[in-house]
């Protein structure tokens, strides 16, 4: 009688923990890849500043156009749906937002749009510059 100690056993590749793994990395980069996009916003000509600081991405940028229109993330909106959307954010309180404006914006327009955020109780404003050439 032959004793065998370990029994020779053909090797399987087992399909569904590998599909289990590439399907978690497939949301993961989803997920991420989605976070990095812009916001996609107007093209301005956006006035100069020798001070200017690089600030986190913004919640919400709302640009003001040479014609005193008002877009948020590609849709034109009145002063009324500015306000209804400050609000509508959650907790206006903690609201990021970054307001851009073409140089050639009546400042009024520009300060509409902050009037807006302070009737919304947005404290955290944000102005959009573009740094001067060989500045800090």
């Amino acid at each position: 009688m032959k004793m065998r100690y370990f029994e020779t056993r053909k090797a399987r590749i087992e399909i569904i923990p590998m599909i289990d793994v590439m399907l978690f990395l497939l949301v993961f980069f989803i997920i991420v890849t989605l976070q990095m996009i812009p916001d996609a916003g107007v093209s301005l000509q956006l006035p100069v500043s020798s001070q200017t600081d690089q600030l986190p991405h913004p919640k919400l940028t709302v640009n003001v156009l040479p014609d005193g229109t008002i877009q948020v993330k590609g849709q034109t909106v009145s002063d009324a749906q500015l306000i209804a959307m400050f609000e509508a954010d959650g907790d206006p309180a903690k609201t990021e937002l970054t307001i851009a404006t073409d140089k050639s914006t009546p400042f009024q327009k520009f300060m509409n749009v902050i009037d807006d955020a302070r009737k919304a109780s947005i404290s955290d404003i944000g102005i959009a510059a573009q740094p001067v050439a060989g500045g800090s």
